[in-house]
């Protein structure tokens, strides 16, 4: 049976990577206050990877409690280091920070993605990808943030892997889509298994 599908995200490279892969979907986004959803779930002592399917899950609740027909996918990306979580930089002060922490160290970013059907989550998938940044000099983060501001600022960690964020990493282990923020293979075989695609 045919089912609507719906991200819950308005994020342009997670659009991007489900309409390449010849997805028909609609976007409505989810507006939960993630800040306060992540604070209380650090405070409560979560990991990690319970911090990020958490996020996924609420967005994809709020879109689909109201449209239960649709299989409605929810994503969140999160990013530890030394037992911390990273947000995005509300500042470009705040990202050359977050980058001088990082710098010459190894970082884990995990993509969660939700789908709820009917009220229900029906399925759920944590994507882990573990990055070495090289040792880059100050006088090039400073620039790198200066020329990108505009595009990291959406970006949790101050980099993005698909521009010229590439050039800070020495190393990457895992799957190039939840770099971007999506666990795409998982969820098109979900997809295809419930015949929501064609396969």
């Amino acid at each position: 049976m045919a089912h609507r599908i719906v991200l819950a995200s308005g994020s342009a490279i997670r659009a991007t990577l489900l309409g390449n892969a010849g997805v028909d979907f609609d976007v409505t986004i989810a507006r939960i206050d993630e800040q306060a959803v992540k604070d209380s779930l650090v405070g409560e002592g979560a990991s990690p990877r319970e911090v990020a399917d958490a996020l996924a899950e609420g967005k994809a609740r709020k879109i689909g409690l109201k449209e239960p027909e649709a299989l409605v996918i929810g994503c969140d990306q999160v990013l530890g280091f030394r037992g911390q979580l990273f947000s995005k930089p509300r500042s470009p002060e705040e990202a050359r920070a977050q980058l001088g922490q990082l710098n010459g160290e190894r970082h884990m970013l995990l993509s969660a993605a939700v789908i709820y059907h009917e009220g229900k989550p029906v399925w759920r998938h944590v994507g882990e990808v573990r990055l070495t940044m090289k040792t880059n000099s100050d006088a090039y983060l400073d620039a790198y943030v200066s020329r990108n501001w505009h595009s990291i600022r959406d970006a949790v960690g101050a980099y993005k892997l698909e521009e010229e964020g590439v050039r800070l990493f020495s190393r990457i282990d895992g799957e190039y889509f939840n770099v971007l923020g999506l666990p795409l293979l998982e969820l098109l075989a979900y997809l295809a298994q419930r015949g929501a695609i064609a396969a």
